[in-house]
C-alpha cells in the first residue's frame, strides 16, 4: 500500500486561551489513534501537532491510502447447536452464516475446535482493509467528539442542499474550514457541515497572500508562516516569545528580567498568532503599591510581563505580546501603556482606602460574611481558629507566643473585607501582612497573617515564623474538623473544601518543623471550639490524615512494605515518621530481618486467635530450654532498645533486637505454645506477648514479611 504523509486541519475562530494547548494535543493525539487502530496509520508514524488561536491541525507520517486486508476468525456456536447430527448445518448456523454474507457452501470450511467444555464452530474470512477517505472520517469525527471542550457551542450553518436553509452545529466555537491532505492529494471528507480542501487562512491583518493553499502536507508549517504569517506550532511559537522576552529585558538593561509564569506564558502563546515583544513603561508613582497587587493585575487583567530587577523588585516597565508587527509600534505601545494606568489607578486608590481602617476595625464587619449555612460566619469562624491556636500555642510556647498566636488568628481573615482582596481574591493574606505592617503590628503577627494560608499546594514553602506555624496549623484543623464534623467529605476527584490539601498541609506543618504534638490530642482538641454544631469525627479525620501521609510517603520514595509497617502503629507524633521510615530501611538490610519479620508475622497470628493477653512471664514456669533461652535473650536487650527508643535512636534499637533471631527461632523449633496445662499456655502467651511488645515499638515488622 503506498505510503504518504497526511495533514489535517479545522480552522475556526478563536479558541478559548486556558484550553488551546490541551485541544491541540487532543486533537491530534486521538486521530493517530483512531487511524493506527484502523491499520491507515504505522506503528513507527510520528505525529505533529499544531494549535494556534485559530486552528488545530496534525501531521502524520507514514499514512497508507489503503489499510492491507487482514484474515478473522470469528466464534459461530458450539458444534452440537449448529450441526444435526447427520452433520447438516440446522437452520441456526445458515442464519449465523447469511448474517455474515455467507451461504451453505461455506459450512464445509468451517473449522472445529475446543471452547471450553465444548467443541465450537469457526469461522474464516477476510475483511476488507479500510480505505483512507472512510477511515479519516470516522477518525476526525472521533477525535472532535473527544476533544476536552471547557463548552460547546451551537450555531447556524448554511446548507449546501438544493432545498436553501439552515443547519445546527455543535462546537467548541464555529468553524469554517477543513484542510486533508494525503502528501498533495485532497482527502474528501465532510465534518461540522464543511468540506475538506487544500485552502486555509492565515493571520487577521498580516498575511501576505488573503488565502493560503497547502500545496503538500509537509508543506503546511511552512506555506502558513511564508504565506500566512503564522507560527502554527505552539511549542515554536512559545519558544519564540521566550526568546524576544529575554531579548526585550536585555535591552532594557540593569539586569531586568520579566517575570516567570508558565500558565501565563501558555496563555499568551494561545492569544497570538505571530508574536511581537514590545517594552512598555508606568508611571513610577504606582510603585509605592505593593508590587503583588501590581504584578497581579498586570498579568491577569492585561497578559503582560512585568520586568523585574535583580533584587526581585518591580521595575516601572513591562513587556507585551503583540499579535501584530507594524514598522512603527508606538501606537501599540502607547495603547498598552494607556490601558494599564487605570488599572494601576484602580489599584492604588484599593491600597489607599483600605490604609485608612485598621485591621482590628473590619474583625466586627467578618460577623456579616457567611462561611458555611451549618457552620455560621467567617467571625465565629475566626473564633474557633483563635481558641484551637492558643491551645496549640501553649504547648509549644510561652505567653508570648500565645498572645501573638491568638492576635494573629483574630485578624488573619480581616483582609477579606477589603477592597483590594474584593477586587483580588488572590491577594487574600498577602494584603492583611501589608495593613498590619501599616498598622504597627508585630512583624511576627504580620508574618503569621500572610503565611496562614500556606501550604497552598504541593511544594509551597512553609510559614517563616512559630507564630505563622501555629495560626495555619489552627486554620487547617478548624476547616478540617468543620466539615468532617458536619459529614461534608471529599468524594472521587470532588473536594471542594480543598480538604486533601488541608490535610498535607497539617501533615507538612507537624513533620517539617519537628513539632513535638501528638495528632490525636491535637484532633480532638479542635472538636470543642465548635460547641454542638458538629459531631466528633476525629478518628475518621485522623484515617484521612494517616491516608495522606501514606501516599505522600510513597511519593517520596519509601515502599508501601515500610510506609504500611510505620503507620500500622499509628505513630501519634508524625515528626518521628521519617526516622522510623529510616530505622525500618536499615534493619530490612541485616540478614536477621526476614526470619525475624516473618516470627514476628507468626507471633501476632497466634495472639491474635489467644484473645487478650497479659505480657507477664513466671520464670519458674519457664520447662524448655528454648524458652528459657529466649526469656534471657529478651531480659538482655529488651531494656536496651527500650533506652534506645526512648532516646528516638530507632534504627539503633532494631538493630539491638536483631540479637534475638536465633533465640525466636530455636523457640518455635523447640516449644508447643499451646500446652495442654492452662499455666504453662498462658505463661507462653505472656512470653509471647513481651517480645511482641518488645519488637514493635519502632513499626510492625510482621508487615515485612513477604
Amino acid at each position: 500500500m503506498s505510503q504518504q504523509n497526511l495533514l489535517v486541519e479545522l480552522f475556526v475562530e478563536e479558541l478559548p486561551p486556558k484550553a488551546l494547548k490541551k485541544l491541540g494535543e487532543a486533537f491530534a493525539g486521538v486521530l493517530t489513534e483512531q487511524l493506527k487502530a484502523q491499520g491507515l496509520a504505522a506503528a513507527d508514524s510520528m505525529t505533529t501537532a499544531f494549535a494556534s488561536p485559530r486552528r488545530l491541525a496534525a501531521h502524520i507520517t507514514h499514512v497508507a491510502a489503503k489499510a492491507a486486508d487482514r484474515a478473522v476468525q470469528q466464534k459461530l456456536m458450539p458444534v452440537s447447536v449448529g450441526l444435526d447430527a447427520a452433520g447438516n448445518p440446522t437452520p441456526a448456523l445458515l442464519k449465523k452464516l447469511a448474517a455474515l454474507g455467507a451461504d451453505a457452501s461455506a459450512v464445509a470450511g468451517l473449522k472445529r475446535a475446543p471452547d471450553g467444555k465444548a467443541e465450537a464452530l469457526f469461522y474464516d474470512s477476510v475483511v476488507n482493509g479500510a480505505t483512507l477517505d472512510v477511515g479519516l472520517q470516522k477518525a476526525l469525527e472521533e477525535s472532535l467528539a473527544k476533544l476536552p471542550i471547557p463548552k460547546v457551542m451551537t450555531y447556524q450553518l448554511e446548507t449546501d442542499c438544493e432545498l436553501p436553509g439552515w443547519s445546527s452545529v455543535h462546537f467548541v466555537r464555529p468553524a469554517h474550514g477543513v484542510v486533508a491532505l494525503h502528501g498533495s492529494s485532497v482527502v474528501p471528507l465532510k465534518v461540522l457541515g464543511l468540506k475538506s480542501g487544500n485552502t486555509t487562512l492565515g493571520h487577521r491583518f498580516e498575511a501576505a497572500k488573503p488565502v493560503v493553499t497547502i500545496e503538500h502536507a509537509d508543506a503546511y508549517a511552512d506555506t502558513l508562516r511564508r504565506d500566512g504569517a503564522v507560527i502554527a506550532s505552539f511549542a515554536e511559537r512559545r519558544a519564540e516569545i521566550v526568546r524576544q522576552l529575554t531579548e526585550a529585558a536585555a535591552r532594557v538593561g540593569n539586569g531586568v528580567r520579566p517575570i516567570e509564569d508558565e500558565a501565563l506564558l501558555d496563555e499568551v502563546t494561545a492569544l497570538v498568532e505571530r508574536p511581537n515583544v514590545l517594552v512598555c513603561e508606568f508611571e513610577k508613582q504606582f510603585l509605592d503599591v505593593p508590587q503583588e497587587c501590581l504584578i497581579l493585575t498586570m498579568k491577569a487583567n492585561q497578559k503582560y510581563f512585568p520586568l523585574l530587577d535583580a533584587a526581585g523588585k518591580l521595575t516601572h516597565q513591562f513587556l507585551v505580546v503583540s499579535n501584530i508587527s507594524p514598522a512603527d509600534a508606538s501606537a501599540v505601545i502607547g495603547g498598552n501603556e494607556r490601558v494599564v494606568r487605570p488599572r494601576l489607578a484602580d489599584a492604588k486608590f484599593f491600597f489607599d482606602q483600605d490604609r485608612k481602617k485598621t485591621l482590628a476595625s473590619r474583625v466586627e464587619g467578618l460577623g456579616k460574611v457567611v462561611y458555611h449555612n451549618k457552620l455560621g460566619t467567617q467571625g465565629e469562624r475566626v473564633e474557633r481558629v483563635r481558641a484551637i491556636a492558643q491551645a496549640i500555642a501553649a504547648q509549644l510556647g510561652d505567653a508570648t507566643l500565645v498572645s501573638q498566636a491568638d492576635l494573629a488568628a483574630q485578624l488573619a481573615k480581616t483582609d477579606l473585607v477589603t477592597d483590594m482582596v474584593g477586587e483580588f481574591p488572590e491577594l487574600q493574606g498577602t494584603m492583611g501582612r501589608y495593613y498590619a505592617l501599616n498598622d504597627g503590628l508585630p512583624e511576627p503577627v504580620a508574618d503569621a497573617i500572610e503565611d496562614h494560608y500556606k501550604p497552598r499546594f504541593a511544594g509551597d514553602t512553609l510559614p517563616r515564623g512559630t507564630v505563622g506555624v501555629v495560626v495555619a496549623l489552627a486554620d487547617k484543623l478548624e476547616t478540617l474538623t468543620g466539615m468532617f464534623g458536619i459529614g461534608n467529605l471529599p468524594t472521587g476527584d470532588k473536594d471542594p473544601f480543598a480538604l486533601r490539601r488541608h490535610a498535607l498541609g497539617v501533615v507538612r506543618l507537624l513533620i517539617e518543623n519537628q513539632l513535638p504534638l501528638a495528632l490525636g490530642t491535637l484532633l480532638q482538641s479542635a472538636v470543642p471550639a465548635f460547641g454542638d454544631k458538629i459531631s466528633d469525627a476525629s478518628t475518621a479525620l485522623a484515617d484521612f490524615i494517616y491516608d495522606r501521609l501514606a501516599g505522600s510517603l510513597r511519593e517520596q520514595g519509601f515502599s508501601a512494605q515500610e510506609v504500611d509497617a510505620v503507620l500500622a502503629l499509628r505513630p501519634e507524633r508524625l515528626s518521628d515518621v521519617a526516622q522510623r521510615l529510616e530505622a525500618v530501611r536499615a534493619f530490612a538490610k541485616l540478614p536477621e530481618a526476614a526470619a525475624l519479620a516473618a516470627a514476628n508475622k507468626r507471633v501476632s497470628n497466634i495472639l491474635k486467635k489467644a484473645g487478650e493477653v497479659d505480657a507477664h512471664v513466671s520464670p519458674v514456669l519457664l520447662k524448655e530450654a528454648a524458652e528459657q533461652a529466649l526469656f534471657a535473650a529478651l531480659q538482655a536487650t529488651a531494656p536496651q532498645a527500650k533506652a534506645q527508643f526512648d532516646a528516638g535512636d530507632y534504627t539503633a534499637s532494631l538493630q539491638t533486637l536483631a540479637a534475638l533471631r536465633a533465640p525466636v527461632d530455636a523457640f518455635f523449633e523447640g516449644v508447643m505454645v499451646n500446652a495442654e496445662e492452662l499455666d504453662l499456655r498462658l505463661n507462653r502467651l505472656g512470653l509471647l506477648k513481651t517480645l511482641h511488645d518488645a519488637m514493635n515499638r519502632v513499626a510492625d515488622l510482621s508487615r515485612l514479611a513477604s
